[in-house]
């Protein structure tokens, strides 16, 4: 009754639904009732009238609660076949798009033969980073000329103790009022004024004018360490153990648009598709990449549930979103190598297309839209509609290692569906006031928990209407949250974390001496976010580096993820982990355990400086200047490395002098980019990336740069390139360095507050590496073949972070380098213990392509054994004693390339051959330096982006000539 309401309600202006219970009865108004009984889980009267407020006044609606039995069984089907799909598909070929199948370096360089260097006439003055200024953080506002007030500068940098210092210039006033927080800090009289302040917490910068000014104004902030939140909900506390007064790894890099040489484009080839309410910069090698791209038919893959648009697919014949998780036993492995001992699978893959649960709407059919937004490292946000525009619809916040699929309903239908088929569904009671739980048993045995919050109290009186279906109310509102009950597994774990969930997830951390200690939080939301904890799945090395606080949060409850063995999870809203640093390793050989002696004999420096003069007197330009930046950054790193060794390993200073202005000379055509196929700056999805596709419209060209593939490998090797140059002639770094730091912020920017780049695009912080795959879509998800140029990128990174005196950039490369130790030996390099790969498998030694949902032992460009083990091992450098352990060095050699193994070193030709006894050295220095000092070296043996100087230097520093 309308009428009866009104009073109360004339101060509401927009439309709002109120409810009304009321006993099963004729109604006194004339709206018809229906008899019914309440359902065994609700509390509710068994008839409810919703009354939505609109403009003309209210609108009733009636709904009927009908009486559910505590276990449904289906006794219809709606499939389109009358068994369940449980076996799903899987895709056999390799996915190459955007991989073209060309080997990772030329494999024939011209070489002279002997030295043309004549001795430079100035003195290298290498950087002592301990001496070099500390990078701040400039940004200017600049105030056009007119009456001006107030001007309100605000921006919240954090809320944790930051030292700050700010500076205002040339500013002509009458009388400025300089404040923080609301409080006056200092006022200045007429005339220019400079006022230094330093400020505990910087949350608002206020400059007032107390009269009209027409002026021009500029204001310069510089802060000299921005601090980032440990976690969204820990604002005040700090949760390391070694507190956070030591150096943040995570400050941003720089505020400014990427240098003016680098011009900006619009227009990249592949569009936006479906990405709504976006203007900043966007992700392109993550997880849910997918959910835009091409077809958005393949799966997002959120460990340790894969999640897939149905598009009217599988037995259900759904719009909505469908739910696989993979137990091992489901595995499907390839043929088996039959070469190598123990025969393991050629490869093993996840079947894709099992849709166990799907969270559905009654409204969405054929016209359904998927869209996506607040795209983020670690998490995003998928959307379905009936139709673009509509105001019904269903959010789901993605975020890596959530251990409930968490639906949002708007006024919608909402159906669960399932293409295995529903044995029976049974109702659960409510767990927590208000959170209505059903556990549903599939027809292949397995069971998920479902959890329904309604947003207006009305119960959603699910009803299982066949065996692919279950019913929930018309025009409904509210939470649905699944997720899959390992077998064994404790129910009320999930009990005490339903009716909340993740919506992003951020990194944070600090590093002290050789101890990193970093966490991974996660901003909440759902009706129990302000009283309840998260549950969130860990990784394997997750679970090996918590400390113990975040150890003591475990549960029992563990699922099997794709390709990253079990997941554990954890109650807990913050992880926090710990590293040792490798905080010693430089420029020159290194390995863990012990120090690099410099001491080499008269014999050995002989025999190195003979080969340094002649390689250093090749022509770089021709070497460098090619039409690939991977290419061309292997090359610049090349020669670096070459003059570094002679420089301060070898005692020619005057022949390095000579040979680095070459090397900037080659460096100055991309610096000024200049090279063959310039850089853009893609004011699409906001990257520094080739021109090769505009240019030549091949999406694959240069392995796919253009399209976001491979940019930590390609730019890596710039970096370190950099890192040397800059340290041998410290004001050339300061030349070059905000063309540097605009390739470091296009792979690994660590700040939100850098709006010109995503945070980390490469780098995943939750698997613990990078991915290489760009803007392709792909069935199997994002993929990594190179694990060293992976831990390249986080060496360079560090050791430029060293040599401009960025010490939050270094520490983030350390950080990265022992995480990337810890999840390569787990996940990828496998040795006779690791129990995260399956028993089948982990024989191969190496997992080839490591894709998000499947392993597969080969290459995109081959199926040597040299190929998918060697990519594995270049560049040789320092920190490949930390990322390659003895133990799995000495199994890989054994198997496979000692004399008589399947593959030979001594048998293999080219490249490769150097690579593979490169790699030798960490084991084996002394055969590896027998190999590269014989007197009949064939040149042929060296890769393009590998050097005799360097491979001599390695082994003779890690031992081989003792």
């Amino acid at each position: 009754n309308g009428s009866q309401f009104s009073a109360p309600f004339q101060q509401i202006s927009r439309p709002q639904t109120y409810q009304q219970s009321i006993p099963p009865q004729s109604s006194s108004n004339g709206l018809n009732t229906t008899d019914a009984t309440a359902s065994s889980t609700s509390s509710l009267p068994p008839t409810t009238i919703e009354l939505t407020l609109g403009p003309g006044g209210f609108y009733p609606r009636i709904v009927t609660l009908t009486s559910l039995p505590s276990t449904q069984l289906p006794t219809a089907t709606s499939a389109t076949q009358n068994s369940p799909a449980t076996t799903g598909s899987v895709i056999t070929t390799l996915q190459t798009s955007g991989n073209p199948a060309s080997q990772p370096f030329p494999t024939s360089l011209p070489t002279v033969s002997q030295s043309t260097l004549l001795p430079g006439t100035t003195t290298l003055q290498p950087q002592n980073s301990t001496s070099a200024p500390p990078p701040s953080i400039t940004a200017t506002i600049t105030l056009p000329v007119s009456t001006i007030t107030s001007v309100i500068s605000a921006t919240t940098v954090a809320s944790v103790p930051v030292t700050t210092v700010v500076s205002i210039s040339s500013i002509t006033v009458v009388a400025t009022t300089f404040t923080t927080n609301g409080t006056t800090v200092v006022s200045s009289t007429v005339g220019p004024t400079v006022i230094n302040t330093t400020a505990t917490v910087l949350s608002e910068a206020t400059i007032v004018a107390s009269s009209t000014v027409v002026i021009t104004a500029s204001t310069v902030v510089s802060t000299g360490t921005l601090s980032s939140v440990v976690s969204p909900q820990q604002t005040s506390a700090c949760v390391f153990q070694n507190g956070c007064g030591s150096q943040n790894m995570f400050d941003p890099i720089s505020v400014n648009p990427p240098p003016n040489q680098i011009p900006s484009v619009g227009g990249h080839p592949v569009p936006r598709l479906g990405i709504t309410e976006m203007s900043g910069p966007i992700e392109t090698n993550k997880f849910y990449a997918n959910f835009f791209l091409g077809s958005q038919g393949f799966p997002a893959y959120v460990m340790p549930y894969s999640l897939t648009w149905s598009k009217g697919g599988g037995n259900a014949q759904s719009w909505g979103l469908s739910i696989s998780h993979i137990d091992g036993d489901q595995l499907v492995y390839g043929p088996n190598n039959t070469n190598i001992t123990g025969t393991p699978a050629s490869y093993y893959i996840n079947p894709v297309g099992i849709q166990s649960v799907i969270l559905s709407a009654a409204e969405l059919g054929k016209d359904t839209a998927l869209t996506t937004d607040t795209l983020e490292s670690m998490s995003g946000m998928a959307n379905l509609a009936p139709k673009l525009g509509s105001a019904s619809y269903v959010k789901f916040p993605l975020v890596q290692g959530m251990a409930f699929v968490t639906s949002l309903y708007t006024n919608l239908q909402p159906e669960i569906q399932s293409s295995v088929f529903f044995r029976s569904i049974a109702s659960a009671g409510q767990p927590k006031t208000g959170v209505y739980k059903y556990r549903m048993t599939l027809e292949d045995g397995k069971v998920w928990l479902l959890y329904a919050t309604p947003a207006l109290g009305v119960p959603p009186s699910f009803q299982l209407v066949s065996s692919t279906m279950l019913q929930g109310l018309p025009n409904w509102s509210g939470t649905v949250q699944v997720a899959k009950l390992p077998s064994g597994g404790d129910e009320t774990v999930f009990d005490a974390a339903c009716g909340l969930y993740p919506t992003s997830g951020s990194v944070g951390g600090y590093a002290s001496g050789s101890t990193g200690e970093y966490s991974i939080s996660w901003s909440k939301a759902g009706p129990y976010a302000n009283n309840g904890t998260l549950l969130m799945y860990a990784l394997p090395h997750h679970v090996q580096s918590f400390e113990n606080q975040t150890n003591a949060k475990m549960t029992k409850n563990q699922l099997r993820t794709t390709t990253k063995g079990m997941a554990t999870a954890v109650a807990a809203d913050y992880w926090v982990m710990s590293e040792v640093l490798p905080t010693t390793m430089g420029f020159a050989p290194w390995q863990p355990e012990q120090q690099y002696s410099s001491i080499m004999s008269d014999s050995v420096l002989k025999l190195i400086r003979n080969v340094s003069a002649i390689e250093a007197s090749q022509n770089m330009s021709q070497q460098t200047n090619l039409n690939s930046m991977y290419y061309s950054g292997k090359a610049l790193s090349k020669f670096a490395t070459i003059i570094y060794t002679m420089n301060d390993l070898l005692g020619q200073q005057a022949l390095a002098a000579t040979a680095l202005d070459q090397l900037k000379q080659s460096f100055a055509l991309f610096a000024q980019n200049k090279q063959q196929f310039p850089l853009y700056y893609d004011t699409d999805w906001k990257g520094v990336v080739s021109s090769a596709s505009y240019t030549t419209g091949d999406a694959g060209v240069d392995f796919g740069n253009s399209y976001y593939n491979d940019h930590h490998f390609h730019y890596g090797y710039f970096i370190h390139a950099a890192s040397v140059i800059g340290y041998l002639d410290p004001a050339w770094a300061t030349a070059n360095k905000e063309y540097v730091n605009a390739l470091v912020r296009d792979v690994a920017n660590p700040s939100t507050l850098d709006n010109y780049f995503p945070v980390f695009r490469s780098f995943d912080w939750y698997n613990g590496h990078s991915w290489a795959k760009g803007l392709f879509e792909s069935g199997d998800g994002k993929d990594e073949e190179s694990t060293s140029e992976d831990a390249m990128f986080a060496y360079g990174m560090k050791m430029w972070g060293k040599t401009i005196g960025d010490k939050s950039m270094e520490a983030r490369g350390n950080l990265m380098l022992s995480v990337l130790a810890r999840s390569l030996t787990n996940y990828f390099l496998m040795d006779s213990d690791n129990k995260n790969q399956p028993a089948a498998f982990i024989g191969n030694r190496a997992t080839g392509i490591l894709f998000e949902n499947k392993a597969d032992h080969v290459t995109y460009f081959g199926t040597n054994i040299e190929y998918i083990q060697g990519i594995q091992m270049i560049p040789a450098m320092p920190f490949s004693t930390l990322t390659r352990t003895k133990k799995f060095v000495t199994e890989e050699w054994q198997e496979y390339f000692n004399d008589g193994a399947v593959d030979a070193a001594q048998n293999v030709q080219g490249g490769w051959k150097g690579i593979l006894f490169g790699n030798l050295a960490i084991i084996n220095p002394k055969a590896a330096w027998n190999f590269f000092s014989q007197n009949n070296f064939d040149a042929s043996w060296l890769d393009g982006g590998a050097s005799l100087t360097w491979y001599l230097a390695y082994a003779a520093g890690l031992g081989g000539t003792q």
